[in-house]
Formats: C-alpha cells, structure tokens, sequence
C-alpha cells in the first residue's frame, strides 16, 4: 500500500479489472469504524423531521419556518462535501476525519445549547460542513484500505451506516426526543462523535505527510472525465427521483391507500430496511458487474415508482412497493460512487466529495419539484409521478456508461494515475 491524497492506495498492479471476482476477505475493521461515523451523518441528516413541532414551540417560529433546518443542512452538504474536499486535500486522512468529527460535535452542542434560531441555522449549516467532509474523505479511505476488488463493497458498508440511520438512529432520535426533550438528541449525537473520534484515532492508519505531495491542479485536471460527469448525473438522478416520492410518501399512504396515519412510520422503516439492504447487496455485486448493477437499480426504480403511481389505492401492494423501493432505489449508490473514485482516479476525494454533493443536490431539487406536483390536480399522485420521470432518467447516464465499458473505451484505474502523476 502506497498513500497519496490523504488516502491509502493499493498499487496500480494489483487492481482488478472490471467484471472481475468480488474477494471474499472479511473488511478491514476500520470500514466499520466509518459506516459508524455515517450512521452519525444519516441521523443528524433526518432526524431534525421528527422534532420539528418541538423545536417550533421552544423557540416560537412556525414549523415551516423550522424546516428550514433541514433544507439548509442540505445546502451546507451540496457546498461542503467538495469544498472541504479540496481545503483538506493535503491534511492526512486521520486528522481530517478527526476533524470534521470534532465540528460535527461543536455544531451539535451550540443547537442543543441555543435560543435563536438564526444560531441554530447556522450551526446546522457548520454541521454540514463537517459531514459533507467527513463522507468524502470516508469514502475514499474506505475504498483504499479495502483494496480494488472490495472497494464497491466497502462503500456498501459505509452507505450502510445512512441507511441504518433511518432504520434506527432516527425512529430513537425521535422518541428520545419526545422523553429528554428535543434538544436530548443533539447533545446525545455529540457525545457519540466524541466517542467515534477517539475510534478513528485508534483504527485509520497514520499516513504522516504524505498528502503534502497532492497537486490541487492534478486533481481537478482529473475532472475532466466525462465518465465521472455521466456517473455523477445518475447519482443526482437515482436519488432525486427516489426521495422525490419518499419525501411525500405520508399523504400518499393516508389519502390514497388509506392507511391510518399512526401506521406510516413503520412503512417508512420498511424503506428504510430495503435500503439497507440494496445498499449491502448492491454493494457486493457491483465490485464484479457494476453496470449491470446501476443499469437494473434504475430500471427496477422507475418500474416501481410507476407501480406506485398505478397501484396507490391499494395498501398492501402499495407498502411492499415501497419496501422494494428502499432496495432498488438506493442499492446502486455505494456502485455509482466507486465508479467515480475510479473514473477520476486522479481526483478520488474531490471526486468522492462531487458524488455526495450530487446525491444532495438530486434530493433537493426533486423533493422541490415534487412539492410543487402535490399542488396539483394530481394530488397526493403527483410527487410518485415526479419521481418516476427522474429516476427514468438514470437509465440515461448508466447505459452510456455500460455502451462506453463494452465497446472498451473505458480507461482503467492503472492509467488514469499515470496520467494524473504526469499532470501534476
């Protein structure tokens, strides 16, 4: 192993082409020690919905004016992830997740602590920052220290943490927020990334200076990959296409399937459960086949939303539906973002922290789209449509990019650090 941008690399000769076998080697314990730290992100990402009322009453704002924690959180994810990327290019690894670790838990702690709300959004804003920089820098790190014919598997596992997040760290989020008050959970987050920081410090290597030897040019140099634009356009379009539905799934269930509103919250579980386990098992197959992956990830997606939008007035259909959505629509994603480590493998955590900018940036203008759609004479159809259009969409990116790998006109890992260390 070789360091380089902050990041273990495994050497150019041993990674494995395309299509090659997926190793069978358990992962590095240090893979876990991320996905926890995401597991931390995912909970802090969402978690907010669930205390909006709470926090509106405490600090006498309306619960729109509330949600603007969440959309700016997404705006800091957008701006941070490859801001950050590029500001901490030649930090070493360890330092920089420490780092954001040790931000994420200052911004915690000034939310649980303040009483005006502009503090709490800036202080959500700053917490992004954070986040959008410890999931670029974890994504690579996680790639490198898994070696090429994990590294899809690797980034399954990190997604995981995310995906766990809204099986757990938010349904307990909320109900801990509803027992200590809404302010419980952000200090009990806090505390939790003081105890991860102290994990990182124990288990990623130290890889001393060696980042100090990263061009900043060589990296975006490396940006000039129109794979890694088509990659970076499937992940806004999967994710937007997904989360537009998802975001506005609750008068779906209740105006069309019928459903009790108490009962909603276990069907977003289901989501949540299929997502995790699209996000483990696409992460697996697609260090062996990962076109075949995101290609049937985004045509399995669309042909689910459409089944929404057909079948809502139905309640069991509609609830496994959505399970089965949670599973094809985010299960391509840890695939989409080893692609683009590799297609700009010159630029890995700039290119780590554009696919985290592009999945936010999807979410965002999807869920925009679909609240406008809601208004609608389509209704409580109209965010499914909406979603069904985008994550169609994707099939788009993906098929160019599986056309580009059959015709053998993809260009290896190998070469693209060649070319990369001759730019620099």
């Amino acid at each position: 192993m070789t360091t380089r941008g902050g990041v273990l690399h495994a050497p150019a000769d041993a990674r494995a082409p395309e299509g090659g076998t997926p190793s069978s080697t358990r992962l590095p314990l240090v893979v876990y020690v991320l996905a926890l730290g995401t597991f931390l992100m995912g909970t802090t990402e969402f978690v907010v919905a669930g205390l909006l009322p709470d926090i509106a009453g405490d600090l006498q704002v309306s619960v729109a004016q509330t949600g603007l924690m969440i959309t700016v959180f997404a705006v800091g994810m957008i701006v941070g992830a490859p801001l950050m990327a590029m500001l901490t290019l030649r930090l070493p690894t360890r330092l920089t997740l420490m780092l954001a670790l040790a931000v994420f838990a200052v911004g915690h702690v000034i939310v649980a602590l303040g009483s005006s709300f502009t503090m709490l959004l800036a202080a959500r804003f700053l917490t992004a920052i954070a986040t959008g920089a410890f999931w670029a820098v974890a994504n690579v790190a996680a790639t490198r220290v898994a070696g090429p014919a994990a590294s899809a598997r690797a980034l399954g596992l990190v997604g995981a943490g995310a995906m766990l997040a809204n099986v757990v760290g938010v349904p307990i989020g909320a109900f801990a927020g509803q027992l200590m008050g809404w302010r419980g959970p952000f200090w009990a987050l806090a505390a939790l990334a003081a105890a991860a920081i102290v994990l990182i410090a124990r288990t990623v290597p130290h890889d001393g200076s060696a980042g100090q030897t990263v061009s900043v040019r060589s990296e975006l140099t490396a940006l000039r990959s129109g794979r890694l634009w088509l990659v970076l356009a499937a992940c806004a379009t999967t994710t937007g296409g997904v989360l537009a539905a998802y975001s506005y799934i609750a008068p779906l269930l209740t105006d069309r399937s019928h459903l009790a509103s108490g009962l909603v919250p276990l069907v977003l579980v289901g989501f949540g459960v299929g997502a995790l386990a699209g996000s483990l098992v696409g992460g697996r197959l697609g260090d062996g086949r990962p076109h075949a992956v995101t290609v049937t990830a985004a045509a399995g997606a669309a042909l689910l939303l459409l089944a929404i939008c057909l079948l809502a007035d139905y309640a069991v259909a509609t609830i496994a539906l959505i399970t089965l959505l949670g599973f094809f629509g985010l299960g391509a994603n840890p695939v989409l973002m080893a692609l683009a480590v590799r297609y700009a493998a010159g630029a890995p955590t700039l290119a780590s922290a554009l696919t985290v900018s592009a999945f936010n940036f999807g979410t965002a203008i999807g869920s925009w789209i679909a609240g406008l759609a809601l208004g609608t004479g389509l209704a409580s159809t109209g965010p499914a449509v909406v979603g069904t259009a985008i994550a169609a969409l994707t099939l788009l990116p993906a098929t160019a990019l599986a056309l580009r790998h059959h015709r053998g006109s993809d260009v290896g890992p190998r070469h693209a650090d060649a070319a990369a260390a001759q730019q620099a």
